[in-house]
C-alpha cells in the first residue's frame, strides 16, 4: 500500500486524475519562472559589464539600442503570461468534473478543529439509533454542530474511498472557514459556513494519502488533519458495511468467532468492568461524543462507534492506540490549546474502567 508520509511528497507524484494536471501546471509554471529568472539575471549581468561611455555634463546620452531590448523584453512577457493564462484555464476546465459520475457521495463538515465525515448507509441497511431516543436528525444540535441523519454513516477525520472511483465531496463548515485541501488527490476547496462547496477526488492506487486545512482558522490550525484512505471496492464495502454497526456489533459480523464466544459481561480481560467505563462515559463524556447503540448521543464531538478502527486521534495529532487515547482524554488541554475537548481528571480505578469500554469499541 501506498502510503504518502513525506514532507512535501506531493510536489513529485499525484495520484489521481482530478491532482495530476495540477502537478503538471505547477511544473510548467515552475519551470517559466526559472527561465525568466535566468534571462533577468543574464541581462543585469550584461547591463553591469557593457556600461555606457561617459558624457558629458548636462548633455543627453544617445540611445544605444537599450529600448529595443525593452520592446522585446515586453513582447516575450505578454506572450509567456497570456501562453500561462490559457494553460491554466484549460487545466481548471480539465479537472472542474470526472470522467464518470460519481458513485459515492460524501459529506464533510469542518469543526474547529477535525473533520466530521457523513456516508449514505449501505443499501437496504437501516442505522441504529440511540434507544428510547430520537434519532439523530430530530436531536436539537449544540451551538454549531450538525447532526446525524438516520440514513447516514458517521466517522471522524478519516475519508475512505474506493480506488479507481470519483467520490463527490459536499463540504460545510460549522463554525469559521476551512479548506479541505489532499495534495495528492485534488486541490484545495473551501469550508465556508452557511455555503456549500463542492469537489471530487480520484485515488488511482490503494494508499493512504494526507489531508491538512489550508485555510488559518485558528491555534490549532495546524492539528487539524485527515487521512485519506483507498481501497479496493470490495474493502471499501466491508469497511462500510462493518462502520453501519452499532458498537461491537462489527465484530461479531465479521468475526463468527466473537459471536459464539463473546466477552465476559462482567469484566475486561483486566479485571476492569467496562460497564463502569460507559457509565462514567455516559456521565462525563456522552454530553460531545456519540456511540450508537448506547444512549451516548452528543454531536458536538467526533463519533466514536468504531473509535479503534482508526488510525489516528485528535484530527492527525496523535497515533491510536490505548495510551495515546488515555493522554489525550487527560492532558487535551496540553496538547491542543483551546480545542473544545477538555483535560478530564479521572483517577486511577476510573481510568481502567474508561479504557475498558474504550477497548470494545472497534
Amino acid at each position: 500500500m501506498v502510503t504518502d508520509r513525506a514532507p512535501l511528497e506531493y510536489v513529485l507524484h499525484a495520484a489521481g486524475p482530478a491532482a495530476s494536471p495540477t502537478l503538471r501546471l505547477a511544473w510548467a509554471l515552475l519551470a517559466l519562472t526559472i527561465v525568466v529568472a535566468i534571462i533577468v539575471t543574464g541581462l543585469l549581468i550584461g547591463a553591469l559589464v557593457r556600461r555606457r561611455s561617459r558624457v558629458a555634463h548636462r548633455q543627453l546620452a544617445v540611445d544605444a539600442g537599450g529600448m529595443r531590448w525593452v520592446w522585446i523584453g515586453t513582447g516575450l512577457s505578454t506572450i509567456g503570461l497570456f501562453g500561462a493564462l490559457i494553460y491554466m484555464l484549460m487545466t481548471l476546465e480539465s479537472v472542474a468534473m470526472p470522467a464518470s459520475k460519481p458513485r459515492l457521495v460524501v459529506d464533510v463538515t469542518a469543526y474547529d478543529w477535525w473533520w466530521k465525515i457523513d456516508y449514505p448507509a449501505p443499501s437496504g441497511l437501516a442505522i441504529a439509533t440511540q434507544p428510547d431516543k430520537p434519532d439523530a436528525s430530530q436531536r436539537p444540535a449544540l451551538p454549531g454542530a450538525t447532526g446525524t441523519a438516520p440514513h447516514t454513516v458517521t466517522t471522524a477525520n478519516e475519508l475512505h474511498i474506493p480506488v479507481g472511483e470519483p467520490v463527490q465531496i459536499i463540504l460545510h463548515s460549522a463554525d469559521v472557514i476551512h479548506a479541505f485541501w489532499v495534495p495528492q488527490l485534488a486541490g484545495k476547496t473551501q469550508a465556508i459556513p452557511g455555503v456549500t462547496n463542492e469537489q471530487w477526488i480520484q485515488a488511482d492506487h490503494p494508499g493512504i494519502y494526507r489531508g491538512q486545512c489550508t485555510q488559518f482558522c485558528g491555534e490549532q490550525h495546524a492539528h487539524m488533519a485527515f487521512e485519506v484512505i483507498a481501497q479496493p471496492r470490495a474493502a471499501f464495502d466491508a469497511w462500510l458495511h462493518a462502520q453501519s454497526m452499532p458498537a461491537g456489533a462489527s465484530d461479531r459480523a465479521t468475526n463468527p468467532a466473537a459471536a459464539s464466544n463473546p466477552a465476559p459481561a462482567s469484566a475486561d480481560a483486566d479485571g476492569s468492568s467496562w460497564q463502569a467505563g460507559q457509565k462514567l462515559f455516559g456521565e462525563r463524556c456522552a454530553a460531545c461524543h456519540t456511540i450508537r447503540g448506547t444512549d451516548a448521543a452528543g454531536v458536538q464531538g467526533p463519533d466514536l462507534t468504531h473509535l479503534n478502527s482508526r488510525e489516528t486521534i485528535a484530527a492527525g495529532t496523535l497515533i491510536n492506540n490505548e495510551a495515546n487515547q488515555l493522554e489525550w482524554i487527560t492532558h487535551a488541554q496540553q496538547i491542543k490549546p483551546d480545542a473544545l475537548m477538555p483535560s478530564i481528571a479521572l483517577d486511577t480505578d476510573d481510568a481502567q474502567a474508561l479504557m475498558a469500554y474504550l477497548r470494545r469499541l472497534r
